[in-house]
């Protein structure tokens, strides 16, 4: 079991549940690992299908935008299931994500991290050194 810092000092248990490494020819299998893991950790029906869809939108973000490698974590945090995804591209922002539903303007791009924050109940993006890492969790009750 691992600890980590949760928004601050205070430690909560974390049980890594699938660390893997990832390109456009895993997404296939990464989807199958993340829905058994999340079953196995608790997340059921309808919201397992929709944390394993935005799982899939934030791994493909990285193979069409950040070079096609990236690192995934699934961690069980307390009630939650959080996901971390990291790629060395070259890095972005929240202000991307727009706040209307993508593609209204005619754009076919911005789905993914849209859906993705509508989905969770946590969404953060962060700047590495190289890329990004996008963490989203769900609770699991």
């Amino acid at each position: 079991m691992l600890t980590y810092p949760a928004g601050g000092s205070v430690d909560r248990p974390a049980e890594c549940l699938l660390q893997v490494a990832f390109t456009g020819a895993d997404l296939p299998r990464l989807r199958v690992l993340v829905d058994r893991r999340a079953s196995l950790a608790g997340l059921s029906g309808p919201r397992r299908g929709d944390f394993v869809l935005a799982v899939d939108a934030v791994a493909s973000n990285v193979v069409e935008h950040a070079g096609g490698d990236g690192d995934l974590a699934l961690t069980k945090v307390g009630d939650e299931l959080e996901c971390r995804v990291s790629d060395c591209g070259p890095g972005f922002s929240a202000d991307v994500i727009p706040e209307l539903v993508p593609g209204l303007d005619g754009a076919p791009v911005g789905r993914g991290l849209w859906l993705t924050r509508l989905l969770s109940d946590r969404l953060v993006i962060t700047a590495a050194s190289p890329g990004t890492v996008v963490t989203f969790a769900m609770r699991l009750t």
